[in-house]
């Protein structure tokens, strides 16, 4: 099983990054952190690298559900999406797999949750 879950897509990166809050946000997820991973690693060591932008999806209900089912799972929250140049007009979105990241748990209920927070990722990143 892959950790993630992505899709390419030939338009501009600027594009592509409001089009995956769109997406996002129509299946009740906010962005509550950007990294402009790019940026950062320019100013910190001073790296060139294509624009890689990480965001920090919530879903109020599914973290509250998560929370309720396990009081650690904010150790693994938000969800993260990626949007990133992969080549000339191409860019990657790629999202965690919930299931996947939550497999070490034992708990049946975060199973399911993780579950249904897997949909809609996927959806997300298919619409976006």
């Amino acid at each position: 099983m892959s950790y993630y879950f992505s899709k390419t897509v030939s338009a501009p990166f600027n594009d592509v990054v409001a089009r995956v809050r769109v997406a996002l946000a129509a299946r009740g997820f906010g962005v509550l952190t950007e990294i402009d991973v790019a940026a950062v690693l320019k100013a910190k060591i001073g790296a060139d690298m294509a624009p890689y932008l990480i965001l920090g999806a919530c879903n109020p209900a599914f973290a509250h559900r998560a929370l309720m089912a396990e009081n650690k799972i904010g150790t693994m929250l938000p969800c993260n999406v990626v949007v990133r140049e992969a080549g000339p007009g191409e860019v990657e979105i790629a999202a965690v797999d919930p299931v996947a990241s939550m497999q070490a748990i034992e708990n049946p209920n975060l199973a399911a949750i993780a579950g249904e927070v897997q949909g809609q990722l996927r959806e997300a990143v298919a619409a976006a």
